[in-house]
């Protein structure tokens, strides 16, 4: 189940899609409220004081020449497939610096949350300054071939980054405090004897349903531990798909029984399966869909972590993949942080001085990106936005 994000529509006229780039989007959205009602277009994203304050500042003076990318087209039409992590790697070199960059069309753009394909956005230089306005297809436009696959949010405006690389892991990935699927409903029998079953098949469920109807089906809890303090952060389950409820559990007399009842089970259908569910899964409650605001930027304080596993059964991971990071939300990680990938310096020998031999180790490099897409108390999720080398359990993050 993929979670979309839902934005009011322009009255006027379509709103430059450009802020939902990186963190510059919310900048934008942020400049809304502080410009006023009278023309800020209703939005349930969130607004953050610190990105109002940076809009605010750069839309006076504008964006140092240095920040921006080396081929930073005059002109570029967004298009389709568009994504805002994609513009702004386009005019930025650091592109979860985008506040800085949306600051420079604040009297233009009026809602950063809506940007659209077809729209213009125009590169001005003045100075030693960089100010980003709208054009209204301006002559001779630089047209980009989109990065990633078509990407739109119900409204037609662009996503912050690509959303079908996360979508699955919205409802999939989860990690419980304790092992607490353990006491939860479970699966005690399945259709016509089978040992195991698929969408739209029967299963059979016995346990405290707790009122509810639409059900994750998980298999055994995996311990999530800490690589640094070798402390267990939580338990992740493997994700094997989803039920819903046809009929509630109940008892029914036994024939000839003397007023014996016999224990009937609860009758489950599988709505969805990753997996072909078996008797012992554990289900758990659907969790209430959220409106995510995924507005990629820097954290606001350094961060230092560790990542804890591959998600899935990979020991390796490679771009587009996720990875579970040993720090959460009493960590300060938010939804929408871009993090830093470190890889680990080599040990060496120096051999320069006569004589000697002398052991060393070099200094750990900087090799891709990590953007937070969901948060625990302990622990995140993060998807590779790029990388050069294989990542593993154990590697460095760290602010960008």
């Amino acid at each position: 189940m993929t979670t979309r994000l839902r934005h009011s529509q322009p009255t006027a006229r379509p709103l430059p899609r450009l802020a939902q780039s990186l963190p510059g989007l919310l900048a934008g959205a942020a400049l809304l409220a502080a410009l006023g009602s009278a023309w800020a277009q209703p939005s349930r994203m969130p607004i953050y004081p610190q990105w109002r304050e940076t809009a605010r500042q750069v839309a006076e003076a504008g964006v140092p020449l240095e920040e921006l990318a080396p081929n930073a087209p005059d002109s570029y039409t967004v298009q389709r497939g568009d994504t805002l992590w994609g513009i702004s790697s386009i005019y930025l070199k650091r592109p979860w610096r985008w506040p800085e960059l949306w600051g420079m069309n604040l009297e233009q753009i009026r809602n950063p949350h809506l940007i659209f394909p077809g729209q213009v956005l125009v590169l001005e230089k003045l100075g030693d300054r960089a100010r980003l306005a709208v054009g209204q297809g301006i002559p001779g436009t630089v047209r980009l071939s989109p990065r990633v696959r078509s990407e739109t949010l119900d409204n037609g405006a662009i996503a912050a980054i690509p959303l079908h690389l996360i979508g699955p892991f919205l409802a999939e990935a989860a990690v419980f405090e304790t092992n607490e699927l353990d006491k939860a409903p479970r699966i005690v029998a399945t259709q016509e004897g089978r040992v195991m079953v698929s969408r739209g098949e029967t299963a059979y469920v016995r346990g405290d349903l707790a009122g509810a109807r639409d059900f994750r089906l998980f298999r055994e809890l995996k311990p999530l531990v800490d690589p640094e303090t070798r402390e267990i952060l939580g338990y992740e389950g493997r994700y094997v798909g989803t039920a819903e409820m046809v009929a509630a559990e109940g008892t029914m007399a036994v024939p000839g029984g003397g007023g014996a009842a016999i224990a009937v089970p609860a009758t489950f259908r599988v709505t969805s399966s990753r997996l072909e569910a078996g008797v012992g899964d554990r289900l758990s409650p659907v969790p209430q869909q959220e409106l995510v605001a995924y507005v990629p930027r820097s954290p606001d304080k350094p961060v230092d972590g560790r990542i804890v596993s591959i998600y899935g059964d990979g020991l390796k991971a490679g771009q587009n993949q996720v990875v579970a990071l040993n720090r959460g939300s009493r960590d300060g990680l938010e939804r929408g942080h871009v993090l830093a990938l470190w890889r680990a310096g080599r040990m060496a020998v120096d051999t320069t001085t006569p004589g000697q031999r002398t052991a060393m180790r070099l200094p750990d490099e900087r090799h891709g990106l990590l953007f937070v897409f969901r948060t625990f108390e302990r622990v995140s999720y993060a998807l590779i936005l790029n990388v050069q080398d294989p990542v593993e359990a154990g590697d460095r993050f760290t602010q960008p």
